[in-house]
């Protein structure tokens, strides 16, 4: 079965897709995939890719349709069951709350078409499971997987220390896809 955690957005979505039949999870048996606005972050590197998306000029609904298709494609890629862990909606939400909502729920419609099936993961729950602590912020969940996985994915990605994306975005997305595999593999336990 695929396992993916998907850490969803207008801006920087990110997605760690991890296949069980590759045995203990691990960093360096995931693919992440993210789309970015920066030119900069389209890369193809180890087990990253970052595709440029330019949305420019597009309709919404265009854009959400551009999102959500290149992450159905990366998880179809396969003929394998796959399950989703999507990080819920934050209670703390400010902006362009309706526009996040319709993003999301193209993704998740689609989902549902494809029969993938998908479970939201609280942002509280996410944090508690990462660092003990449910209301963990960036620095403190970067902290965390640099300390399990021992990688820096900012120097991977050549990104300053004051910039989040999109390191922060393939962290949530990683913590996503290894709460699921250790929710998975306890259940047919």
């Amino acid at each position: 079965m695929i396992i993916a955690g998907v850490d969803y957005s207008l801006t920087c979505p990110a997605m760690c897709v991890f296949d069980d039949e590759d045995g203990e999870f691990s960093f360096e048996k995931c693919h992440f995939y993210f789309l970015t606005q920066s030119r900069k972050y389209d890369v193809q590197f180890k087990n990253i890719t970052g595709r440029f998306f330019d949305h420019e000029g597009m309709t919404d609904i265009l854009r959400y349709d551009g999102i959500s298709n290149f992450f159905i494609d990366r998880l179809l890629e396969t003929d394998k069951d796959c399950h989703v862990f999507l990080e819920g909606y934050s209670m703390g939400s400010k902006g362009r709350v309706f526009n996040i909502a319709e993003n999301a729920g193209i993704l998740k419609y689609r989902l549902w078409l494809f029969a993938v099936e998908c479970t939201e993961i609280p942002p509280t729950v996410l944090k508690k499971y990462a660092t003990g602590k449910g209301n963990a912020n960036k620095e403190r969940m970067q902290e965390v997987f640099e300390e399990f996985n021992d990688i820096r994915l900012k120097e991977e990605l050549h990104m300053t220390e004051k910039q989040w994306n999109p390191s922060s975005d393939l962290i949530d997305a990683y913590w996503l896809c290894k709460y699921g595999f250790d929710k998975l593999t306890s259940e047919t336990k």
